[in-house]
């Protein structure tokens, strides 16, 4: 089944579930309107669907190969990669300093789910560029900026973010790998790097690695660890490639999915060390890759919507196609497409809902990204910054948790089809599932939830938003549209519990870890459910209001209705998880079935 960028499900999202016409209307974008933000989604969409959702199921097959070092991309991967670095995607938000076209994160986010939606494994490369060139952007030194950010930015060369070990994994402060001072003031690196992201492929002549590397005296733990960009092709002073680096893809991973990913095992130092460039400041390179990090965690986030949206475009294409059965009353004789199925119809829905949900969340974060970089003062910055950091663990973690739960519902709806690669079905499945482990496991993000950004400010930053949260659900009371059902009373409640919840965890003030972290997973559920019902709603009464044409309202609004009284209604039990299960975790016995 044909990828269709949903241009209009995305322009709802932003512009009233997230609140892009809020973020105009306070001056956020300067001169940059409603219009010119349809016309750039439209374009991205139109590129996805033309040229890089074929080359899918191609790459899929196809892989990357890899002989003597050297990585092979599949067939038309890199003639789509230089079309799409040519017509200026990969410096969409970078500064128009370096060749950027400065457009705000809300859309290039938006793009980067169209992107995502036509391969998952054709943009993350691209959108580790993306992070680079912020990471760069806000640390580098003028001279790294001026030899490496216009190419990076052209996407002439690519970036990778390299911090994994074999014995580090997510334990970012357990790594080896070394960084030797020189007397030029460059570093010698020496180490191992795993899973690495297009660490080697053949799109571009040079490819620039942003490395996390232990100074010879450096204290233990993530305070002694520094960033380096490490090219893999030096680069002469006239700005033209030059001798080959000391560092090389040693393999790549055989992976359940995102086939056409080169995932990489990274050797440095084989001649004696790679030469590389400190970013930042010496023992500071964690704070220097959280800018890369947060800005892939939403990237990856985005993906998990990117994926769910196709998943569910080919499960509904296939729906209404696939006849198989008979619904009450029909003869014996007859068959119905199996959308006339209710539990079709109900798995459907969900995905529908879930889909939209999580796209909400993650524009919402992506503007808040904009509001700590725009805002029109540091009392606005700071407040953006606050929102920003309290919703990308939420973004990440939900919305790839989404990508996944929604691309099994595809296969479900295919039956026996779904299972099946012939129908593209289990590659959405396949390639979703990578993303919950990506920067940062679902199990860190709920912990860094928790432990880290509700406790922000002493918690008025989430204490703001739950009551944002609560001041949609009076509109929706006051709207008294019998269209929405339930929908005023379960996200009431879906608030009332995330309140309950939010304030149990803030009273524990880290006196009992233990009992916080045991819930932090169902915290983060019954915040998105919370969160995203609530934006679902603003959507739908923004489309009640004729925002988006009589058409829309009522698809709107049910979806809007459904998820209020399917998902959100379990916020009741994800309450109780938080605030009372934690010894049901923490005093089980997990026997061992070796013994």
């Amino acid at each position: 089944m044909s990828y269709r960028a949903p241009v209009s499900d995305i322009a709802s999202a932003l512009k009233h579930g997230a609140g892009l016409q809020r973020a105009i209307a306070d001056g956020l974008y300067g001169d940059l309107g409603e219009d010119d933000i349809d016309a750039v989604i439209a374009e991205a969409g139109r590129f996805a669907e033309n040229v890089i959702a074929p080359l899918n199921a191609i790459g899929d097959r196809y892989g990357t190969p890899f002989t003597d070092g050297a990585v092979t991309m599949p067939p038309g991967w890199k003639e789509a990669y230089r079309a799409w670095a040519a017509a200026g995607w990969n410096g969409i938000a970078a500064p128009a300093a370096w060749g950027g076209q400065d457009l705000p994160h809300a859309v290039k986010v938006a793009c980067n789910e169209i992107w995502n939606s036509g391969s998952m494994a054709f943009i993350i490369g691209p959108v580790l560029t993306m992070a680079a060139i912020e990471a760069l952007s806000a640390h580098g030194t003028e001279a790294l900026k001026e030899t490496y950010l216009p190419k990076l930015v052209s996407g002439e060369w690519t970036g990778t973010m390299q911090l994994t070990e074999p014995q580090a994994g997510s334990d970012v402060g357990a790594l080896r790998t070394k960084a030797v001072p020189q007397d030029d003031g460059s570093y010698r690196l020496t180490g191992q790097k795993i899973f690495i992201t297009y660490g080697e492929h053949d799109l571009t002549d040079n490819i620039i690695h942003f490395v996390l590397a232990r100074l010879p005296d450096a204290a233990a733990g993530t305070k002694g660890i520094s960033l380096f960009l490490v090219p893999k092709f030096l680069v002469n002073a006239d700005g033209s490639l030059g001798a080959r680096n000391d560092v090389r893809a040693h393999s790549i991973e055989h992976k359940m999915g995102i086939h056409a990913s080169p995932t990489c095992t990274m050797v440095y130092g084989d001649k004696g060390g790679a030469i590389g460039f400190l970013v930042g400041k010496e023992n500071a390179g964690m704070v220097c890759m959280f800018t890369m990090m947060n800005s892939a965690r939403l990237s990856v986030g985005i993906g998990g919507v990117g994926i769910a949206e196709r998943a569910t475009q080919a499960a509904s294409a296939y729906a209404r196609e696939r006849k198989q059965g008979r619904t009450a009353g029909m003869a014996a004789d007859q068959s119905v497409t199996i959308i006339g199925h209710v539990d079709v119809r109900r798995m459907l829905l969900t995905m529908r809902a879930l889909t939209r949900a999580a796209r909400a969340i993650c524009y919402a974060t992506a503007i808040a990204l904009d509001r700590a970089e725009r805002g029109a003062d540091e009392t606005a910055r700071k407040a953006g910054h606050g929102r920003a950091a309290l919703l990308t663990p939420v973004a990440k973690a939900f919305s790839t948790d989404v990508g996944t739960e929604v691309a099994s519902l595809g296969i479900q709806v295919h039956g026996g089809m779904g299972y099946i690669e012939e129908t593209g079905a289990a590659q959405y499945y396949r390639d979703a599932r990578i993303a919950q482990i990506y920067e940062g496991t679902n199990g860190i993000q709920a912990a860094d939830l928790v432990t880290r950004k509700v406790p922000l400010n002493g918690g008025q930053t989430v204490r703001r938003y739950i009551d944002e949260l609560g001041t949609t659900v009076g509109r929706l009371r006051a709207a008294n549209d019998p269209g929405f059902g339930a929908t005023a009373s379960r996200l009431g409640n879906a608030v009332e519990s995330l309140g309950r919840a939010t304030q149990w965890i803030l009273k524990q003030g880290g006196r009992n870890a233990d009992a916080v972290l045991a819930g932090a997973t169902s915290y983060l559920r019954l915040f998105a459910y919370a969160a995203g019902g609530c934006m679902l709603a603003e959507e739908a009464l923004a489309a009640a209001r004729g925002a988006n044409g009589a058409a829309s309202a009522g698809d709107r609004i049910g979806i809007a209705r459904f998820f209020a009284e399917n998902m959100a209604v379990q916020a009741g039990g994800l309450e109780v998880c938080v605030t009372q299960s934690a010894e049901s975790v923490t005093a089980a016995t997990l026997p061992d079935p070796t013994v």
